[in-house]
């Protein structure tokens, strides 16, 4: 193994490191574990170095008399909204800008689902409110899960906001734009029971041109103790197949090599056509997306332990282009805190589950969600949790320490009564555990060869391409005198690795 940490990323944390030791390293990890909450929505790969990127049109903002400025945070079904939302924007005379300066309306997409979250957004809008003071005119909006929760606090008490927008209510933004531009406060947060925006298509973020998102489904049924999801989101919906395989097609007919299947838990994904009463099944839109091309890779996330079923395996199994790799949040490895969670699953189906992907799918990746420090867990709990990552082998786990998030069941239900302390050694001693699985993980890979889909410049070095494995991991390689492309596959041979990402050359 290479021990140059140069280029250390530890991915879901946003630790880029110069000549980090082991030890600094984790130093630095218990420092950012510090203030960290459960991350609980639909995409558990948050890209950390995505928080706050604003929107860019991909249209001539010269054409549009009126500009919005809109950031977004949290998931990636946070990200798809905001697609939804330029478009909607946009045919009603709104053109996308990164200069905030030249906005008539400023917007932010909004996580509430950890507290450093909210408190980042809060920050954020007392820095707009400067900019509304120099200009009044501008109007200033919260959209998404913060504002579903905290719509009075916004409008009334801190008076940060001329508009808030839940994310169901997207539709109604003009209506909601041109009522607070009068001067009165405009407000739409009600859930839906049908709503997917899914004859909306989406205004690609300024992103590499390569990998897209697509919603298929929103909202969750789950009711997981923890989780404030089903309160901001509402109740399962899925989108209709025949509008998400056309966004997919249409996305391969414009140069796009890899689409994501989104949900808040996408594998419960069940669409009955009105016309016929066909069902389509997670595992049958996948096989359809699957086929629109050998060449588009397809992704999907996340995944509930109890909706991923066999049929959905074999589907994967089935085609290559369907990317391995399959993200299983565990959340605890004790069958009593996963009760007290109401993950509907014990200890033992989880660790079956486990050993049925590994037989169908051997070099199928696993990665996972943990949260240490839930309520009443003790010494015992936190050992199986220890043990069960041990047997599952992750390749990367998203780890957090339990923080209470108001309105929850777990909020209304128990005491948050193991202490900081605690959470924070009980969290530190997963990371290192998690460290070593994640060392021999990157280590298994080094001799072998993989197919590498190419997105672009390495951010370090611009005689280094940087793609991905069908397996979600990081590659880096030089260029030499090949003539690739970004959007073209690699056949990479893996020749060493540091933390976060293997280092290969082209074969």
């Amino acid at each position: 193994m290479s021990h140059d940490f140069n280029h250390l990323y530890i991915k879901g944390l946003g630790i880029l490191s110069d000549k980090l030791t082991h030890k600094n390293i984790l130093t630095k990890f218990a420092v950012q574990i510090k203030c960290m909450e459960p991350d609980l929505l639909i995409d558990k790969t948050q890209d950390e170095a995505r928080q706050g990127e604003a929107y860019a049109s991909q249209a001539n903002s010269a054409v549009f008399e009126k500009h919005f400025y809109v950031e977004s945070y949290g998931c990636a079904m946070n990200f798809a909204d905001s697609e939804v939302v330029a478009a909607i924007l946009e045919k009603n005379g709104f053109g996308g800008t990164k200069n905030i300066e030249i906005a008539d309306l400023i917007l932010i997409n909004t996580c509430s689902i950890r507290e450093k979250a909210e408190l980042t957004i809060r920050k954020r809008l007392t820095e707009f409110r400067r900019l509304k003071q120099a200009n009044p005119g501008v109007l200033v909006g919260v959209l998404g899960c913060m504002a579903e929760r905290l719509k009075a606090q916004l409008l009334e008490e801190e008076k940060l906001v001329d508009l808030v927008v839940g994310p169901d209510a997207y539709r109604t933004l003009p209506d909601l734009i041109a009522n607070a531009g009068t001067g009165h406060k405009a407000v739409n947060v009600l859930l839906s029971r049908d709503e997917t925006y899914g004859d909306i298509a989406p205004v690609r973020l300024d992103n590499n041109g390569i990998s897209a998102f697509v919603s298929i489904m929103r909202g969750c049924n789950n009711m997981c103790s923890f989780c404030v999801v089903p309160f901001t989101r509402g109740r399962e919906r899925s989108r209709d197949a025949f509008s998400i395989l056309a966004e997919c097609k249409d996305l391969f007919e414009k140069g796009y090599k890899e689409v994501v299947l989104l949900g808040q838990n996408v594998d419960s994904y069940y669409w009955n056509n009105p016309e016929n009463n066909a069902t389509t099944t997670f595992a049958m839109l996948l096989e359809e997306v699957a086929q629109i091309d050998p060449s588009l890779r397809v992704r999907f996330s996340t995944s509930h332990p109890k909706d991923i079923t066999d049929e959905v395996l074999h589907t994967i199994v089935k085609y290559d282009n369907i990317c391995k790799h399959i993200h299983l949040p565990v959340q605890s490895g004790s069958t009593r805190m996963l009760q007290l969670m109401n993950r509907t699953y014990t200890r033992e189906w989880y660790m079956a589950k486990i050993d049925r992907i590994r037989a169908l799918l051997p070099n199928c990746s696993i990665t996972s969600d943990i949260i240490a420090g839930f309520c009443t867990e003790t010494e015992e709990d936190h050992r199986d949790t220890l043990s069960l990552l041990e047997y599952a082998k992750y390749d990367l786990s998203y780890m957090y320490f339990y923080s209470e998030r108001p309105g929850t069941l777990a909020a209304r239900r128990y005491e948050d009564d193991v202490d900081l302390v605690t959470k924070k050694r009980r969290l530190q001693e997963i990371v290192d555990a998690q460290w070593t699985l994640s060392n021999e993980s990157n280590k298994r890979d080094v001799g072998s060869v993989f197919e590498v889909l190419i997105e672009g410049n390495s951010k370090r070095n611009e005689a280094e391409w940087m793609g991905r494995t069908s397996q979600n991991k990081v590659v880096v390689f030089p260029k030499g005198n090949f003539n690739y492309k970004k959007g073209d596959y690699a056949q990479v041979k893996i020749q060493d690795f540091t933390k976060g990402t293997l280092l290969g050359r082209i074969v």
